[in-house]
């Protein structure tokens, strides 16, 4: 390979550095040896040599050598041509210059890599008229080119006083030059070898040397080049600008980004750090199924990435969020499975019961499977704790084959953990969807927004408001997160809401659900469950299943024990006090078996009550209305269903009613009503009138520590003012529930499987409600509450014909 041996800096450092000539007057040489009209040619790739210049040349290939060799061990002359394109390795005569300069090669130098260096001075113009050979090295006839010559020219004259002018600025103006090239410069007498000579050692391109050099007229390549120069100087002296102006306000940061400027013209060897951060960035997206928003943000991001330096503040904020873009599902899909048969059968296995789900689950798998492409619905799942809803979702997700993500929402009150932070502040994030989408790397998996009814406000921000637009399928399809600064498509995930008290919930948020009501379990449910799931979940929690427990080690509970356990040991909808119940029963057995080396084959009624103690909840307690005033009505709680007693007594006074028992205003207001329609009615229920004048009334309900509320205890008051004015008892295990009005007529009220589950559990046989009420009983499996009587009533006057004995 021939190039030029630089002794200055790189190219683009455009620094300006003369070389010594050995004489400066070229024509004086030229005429003290003939030039032959068949040179060797040899052909430089980065430089254009002029006449009377001076410049050292490695030469590489073999060609190159054998000519040079030649030429010195002759008559030391060669002609020398430059390259069209530098990027050939092994030119023709078509990729070489018509026009060049014969050289003599003052120095021949073997280096000890085997390369050879040569320096030569520039003799004469010539012109390549015919090539004679190019094997081994290419031989050509020339023709010397002679300059025009100018007397007394005062134009021409003050065009060299020019150039040596400009050069010596351009010295000046680069530090890494020395002063003395300025005075060395200012001594060249001879005009044609001054043009030649800086000509050489300008840092433009190689084509404009080329130029120069084939201009014959000696004026008009002075002219040439005092407009090249004038471009470098113009460049040196905005350069020399930026850098006093820079380095007036340095400090360290600042510092390290004029350097990062600076260096950008070497950045393939210097780079930065983020040289491969970026790549690897880059490299990621090639294969993003990005919107074509998405795609510009992020090819600017990586650009603006690409000019900081990596210890600027921003360089962290700008990569994080190449980084999140970059870790998002786009468009990247699981692909569902359609067999509904399987999606049904993982459903049952997983959880007992729970029909309505299931059904509304296989229901959209089957729209899918027809249609392709759906919106997912918003579904919620209400019911009271303990009972699935959370682990329901995860097996969703198992049966049409998505992937499960869940996002807790209790007591998120700050709206940016839904919609992220902006970039700008320290510290920012993407909002909790965005955050769990990237974790699970799907865009359409099953998202359990968990305790959507707990989520909190205060004065400033309202989360349940930001839910608005990720719960409405005709926008989340371009849901905006803060900190993403772009829209996402949330319309293909199946977001599935839990919730333990409707009323707790927005109502525009609420609109936007599909409720799905989950009732609390029947103790036959619960028998079940336990038998399915929590029995072997416990055995393996505690060590008493696998290789290690022997025969001696296994053991049963039958359904008589459980139902016991369920019946006097627990008090709730769902299971998870059943599930600490077990527990402690497992925990019991493992000592025993460690202790003793076997275990009953049976859990006995017996035994459990010394496990677990003596029963904490009895059922005695509800069928002992007694006396004269005592009515046992149904509660709903957000625990499920419960039962409560209404006593009323009746002392001598002046028609006062009192209410105790940690009432709220609805219950107040019920009792009230029920009080004045009895007045109103007193007659046909065979009570004086008088005694409303003569007698306070005093309504108490047991558990005050507790708060109650509500409309559905107003014909249970009614009942127990009726039983204490008439002195007639209520029938023996009644329960009833419903809402009253002033005419007298009985409404319906809400969750009636709890209050139905409670009062079979309470051994309750017979329960008056209102007659609207009966489609909710029938929606309750008829096994559960067999052997409970129901009384589906219209007015208060049937309520008081049934209850009263």
């Amino acid at each position: 390979m021939d190039k030029k041996f630089y002794l200055q800096g790189p190219e683009d450092e455009m620094e300006f550095m003369p070389i010594i000539p050995l004489n400066e007057d070229d024509d004086a040489n030229a005429d003290e040896q003939v030039i032959p009209d068949v040179l060797p040619i040899l052909a430089l790739r980065n430089t254009v040599l002029f006449p009377g210049v001076v410049i050292p040349i490695t030469v590489g290939r073999d060609k190159s050598i054998k000519a040079v060799n030649d030429a010195y061990k002759a008559d030391k002359l060669i002609g020398v041509v430059a390259q069209k394109d530098s990027s050939v390795e092994e030119p023709t005569i078509s990729d070489l210059e018509d026009i060049g300069t014969v050289a003599k090669i003052a120095k021949l130098i073997k280096m000890p890599d085997g390369g050879t260096t040569i320096i030569i001075q520039g003799r004469k113009r010539c012109k390549i008229e015919e090539v004679l050979t190019d094997d081994p090295y290419f031989k050509a006839r020339i023709n010397v080119l002679t300059d025009e010559v100018l007397k007394d020219d005062a134009d021409f004259n003050a065009m060299v006083s020019s150039i040596k002018d400009l050069a010596g600025q351009i010295v000046n103006l680069s530090p890494n030059l020395p002063s003395e090239a300025a005075i060395i410069l200012k001594n060249i007498e001879n005009p044609s070898f001054l043009i030649h000579f800086v000509s050489s050692n300008l840092n433009s391109d190689i084509k404009e040397k080329q130029r120069l050099l084939e201009i014959s007229n000696i004026k008009a390549r002075a002219e040439l080049l005092m407009n090249l120069m004038q471009t470098e100087l113009q460049y040196a002296e905005l350069k020399n600008k930026v850098t006093n102006k820079t380095r007036a306000e340095l400090d360290k940061q600042q510092r390290d980004y004029f350097l990062q400027q600076q260096m950008k013209a070497i950045k393939d060897e210097l780079g930065g750090d983020n040289v491969a951060e970026v790549k690897e960035m880059q490299k990621k997206a090639e294969g993003k199924k990005w919107t074509s928003a998405a795609k510009e943000m992020f090819t600017k991001g990586v650009e603006k990435l690409e000019r900081m330096h990596p210890s600027t503040p921003d360089y962290s904020v700008v990569y994080n969020h190449l980084d999140l873009m970059l870790d998002l599902p786009w468009a990247d899909y699981t692909e569902d499975s359609y067999d509904l048969k399987k999606a049904k059968k993982i459903l049952d296995h997983d959880h007992y019961g729970m029909q309505k789900i299931k059904e509304r689950i296989l229901e959209y798998l089957a729209v899918l499977k027809l249609k392709g492409d759906m919106k997912s619905p918003i579904l919620c799942f209400l019911g009271p704790p303990g009972i699935g809803k959370t682990s329901l979702g995860k097996s969703i997700a198992n049966a049409i084959n998505r992937k499960y993500v869940r996002v807790s929402l209790g007591g998120l009150h700050d709206e940016s953990e839904i919609r992220g932070h902006r970039k700008t502040y320290i510290g920012a994030m993407p909002g909790r969807i965005v955050q769990s989408i990237r974790k699970i790397k799907s865009s359409n998996p099953v998202m359990i927004l968990d305790e959507i009814d707990k989520v909190g406000s205060d004065n400033r921000t309202d989360p349940s408001s930001a839910l608005l637009e990720v719960l409405d399928p005709e926008q989340n399809n371009s849901f905006y997160d803060n900190y993403l600064e772009l829209e996402y498509d949330l319309s293909k995930v199946l977001f599935i809401a839990t919730a333990n008290n409707i009323n707790n919930i927005q109502p525009a948020l609420r609109d936007r659900l599909e409720i799905i009501d989950l009732s609390g379990y029947a103790v036959e449910e619960k028998i079940e469950i336990a038998k399915r799931h929590l029995i072997p979940k416990q055995k393996e929690m505690h060590g008493l299943t696998g290789g290690s427990v022997t025969k001696e080690g296994s053991f049963k509970l039958s359904d008589a024990v459980l139902e016991k356990i369920i019946q006097d040991y627990t008090r709730e909808s769902g299971v998870r006090e059943l599930d600490r119940q077990l527990a402690s029963i497992m925990r019991y057995q493992a000592k025993e078996l460690v202790i003793k080396g076997k275990l009953k084959a049976t859990i006995t009624a017996n035994d459990v009550e010394k496990i677990l103690g003596k029963p904490r909840y009895s059922n005695d307690l509800y069928k002992m209305a007694n006396m004269p005033g005592v009515a046992v009505g149904l509660a709903w709680t957000y625990v499920g269903g419960d039962i409560l007693f209404i006593e009323t007594q009746l002392s001598d006074g002046k028609g006062e009613l009192m209410l105790t028992g940690n009432l709220g205003t609805v219950m107040k207001e019920s009792a009230s009503t029920a009080f004045t329609y009895l007045e109103a009615n007193c007659k046909r229920s065979d009570i004086d009138p008088e005694m409303f004048k003569q007698k306070d009334i005093h309504i108490h309900v047991p558990e005050g520590a507790v708060p109650k509320d509500g409309p559905s205890a107003g014909i249970t008051m009614l009942s127990a003012l009726a039983s204490a004015f008439t002195g007639r008892k209520i029938k023996h295990y009644l329960a009833m529930t419903g809402e009253i009005t002033l005419r007298g007529q009985v409404l319906p009220v809400g969750g009636i499987k709890e209050k139905v589950l409670a009062a079979k559990r309470a051994g309750l046989k017979e329960i008056i409600m209102c007659w609207q009420n009966e489609k909710d009983v029938m929606e309750i499996n008829q096994q559960y509450i067999k052997g409970i009587k129901f009384h589906y009533v219209k007015t208060m006057q049937q309520v008081l014909d049934i209850a009263l004995i």
